[in-house]
């Protein structure tokens, strides 16, 4: 299938989705009041949607290597949509709670999916550019929902943007029912299980576009991350794209095993630190943004929703041209650590000043922050994990990664309790720097392997 024929589609569930989840970021302050909720109580709602992006992770790479991405799609919006309209009827804290723990599931699953599509779908010369595409859709609904949501909530009751976002849940549904898969083209020509479809469906099926030499190369030695590093030191460890020759061929596919299996863990665990860091601070963001905002800085909740919206804009704007610098390069890790610097301006922006002027202004940089850093680290999983491993590997790093979405948000809470506002965004600030660190460790062993 070609991924641009199906790239609108996908760009449009995004958008849908992302303006949904940031149509409910303005509300919660007006949740806390009507039920009553401490600060404490509301850190702990907010975890139990981690918790759900925690636990929805590996079951959804699972979920889109057993029935395809367009079907794995489906499942998820429905999911969405069952949530959203559990919001506008829920009147317990209890199961307010409950439903974002399945929002959390949902949310993460179509993150997995999409991305494991455009990772399968793309190549290395547009992985990048297509990842800008999906961020830039879910910027624009980063725009739009905090405005809407913000002015719904001044002229209807709370339940009414709930059932609006269910509403773009369903519309979402409807786009995914659109996508066109390998298995249909082939319908007409091979009979068989049509219980999946393998085109998104499976990473295999866009191995086929390639010959099986190349492919066994892109196991063994793509770039500097898949490379053995046994090579050197032992050479009659090299890998073929042919049979090995020697007389115990099983004793060189057993290293050859050994070391690609240690140099994927090794992989694993510096992109699961690098995401852990990453939404760790994203998530204490999300959380404190609004009440920093409403208590230190005296704004309204318009105000607040217009920050959402303009760093939305700047992310809308910047992702595609991000993604194809990132195309470019080459270097994507060091666009990586270039968005965290600049999300790190953003924090450090409303921390000096209350001006809404320059608020804005941070927020803009902030936005494009994150298109680098998005763009460029799932474009850079994409060139360098084995495709029949790489949805599993970002099911993987996601739910990993949403373990310090759940910590983060209880530490900063407790950071409140015992000091303020501000020292929650000191914090914050830590763990942009930390995860800058770990890139650029992770970036030096790589250019050293390459020498």
């Amino acid at each position: 299938m070609d991924i641009r024929r199906n790239l609108p589609l996908l760009m449009t569930i995004c958008f849908l989705s992302q303006m949904g989840g940031f149509m409910i970021l303005p509300l919660f302050p007006l949740f806390i009041e009507e039920f009553g909720l401490s600060g404490w109580m509301m850190g702990v709602i907010f975890a139990l949607f981690y918790v759900g992006k925690v636990i929805g992770g590996v079951p959804a790479a699972a979920i889109y290597k057993k029935l395809g991405g367009k079907k794995a799609l489906i499942l998820m919006l429905i999911l969405l949509a069952g949530c959203m309209g559990g919001f506008a009827l829920s009147t317990a804290a209890v199961l307010f709670g409950l439903l974002r723990l399945l929002q959390g599931l949902a949310s993460t699953g179509l993150t997995v999916v999409v991305r494991s599509i455009i990772g399968d779908e793309g190549n290395v010369d547009n992985r990048g550019l297509y990842n800008g595409y999906i961020s830039s859709s879910e910027g624009g609904g980063m725009v739009l929902g905090p405005v809407i949501s913000g002015w719904l909530a001044l002229h209807w009751p709370l339940s009414v943007p709930f059932l609006l976002v269910t509403v773009c849940c369903l519309m979402a549904v409807v786009a995914a029912m659109g996508m066109k898969t390998t298995a249909q083209a082939r319908a007409n020509h091979e009979s068989g299980d049509t219980l999946s479809d393998p085109l998104m469906e499976e990473p295999s099926a866009g191995v086929k576009q390639e010959p099986l030499d190349n492919l066994t190369h892109s196991l063994i030695s793509t770039d500097e991350v898949v490379e053995p590093t046994t090579n050197d030191s032992h050479p009659h460890t090299t890998v073929s794209t042919a049979p090995p020759l020697s007389s115990s061929p099983s004793d060189a596919k057993y290293t050859q095993d050994l070391s690609t299996r240690r140099t994927q863990r090794q992989q694993l665990l510096g992109y699961g630190t690098v995401h852990f860091l990453e939404m760790s601070a994203y998530a204490v963001f999300l959380t404190y943004f609004a009440l920093y905002a409403a208590h230190i800085m005296h704004w309204d909740p318009f105000a607040t929703s217009l920050a959402f919206t303009v760093s939305g804009i700047s992310t809308l704007a910047a992702a595609p041209f991000v993604g194809y610098l990132s195309d470019r390069m080459g270097d994507r890790l060091l666009l990586c650590m270039l968005g965290m610097f600049l999300i790190g301006i953003e924090v450090v922006v409303f921390l000096s000043t209350s001006s809404h002027l320059w608020v804005y202004v941070g927020m803009l940089i902030g936005g494009v922050g994150g298109a680098c850093y998005m763009d460029s680290f799932f474009a850079h999983i994409g060139d360098h994990i084995p495709d029949e491993s790489r949805s599993s590997v970002i099911g993987k790093i996601v739910s990993a990664a949403e373990i310090g979405s759940i910590v983060s948000p209880l530490v900063a809470a407790l950071l409140m309790e015992v000091g303020s506002l501000y020292s929650v965004f000191v914090f914050n600030l830590v763990l942009i720097a930390v995860a800058i660190v770990v890139q650029a460790v992770m970036r030096s062993r790589y250019k050293t392997r390459r020498v």
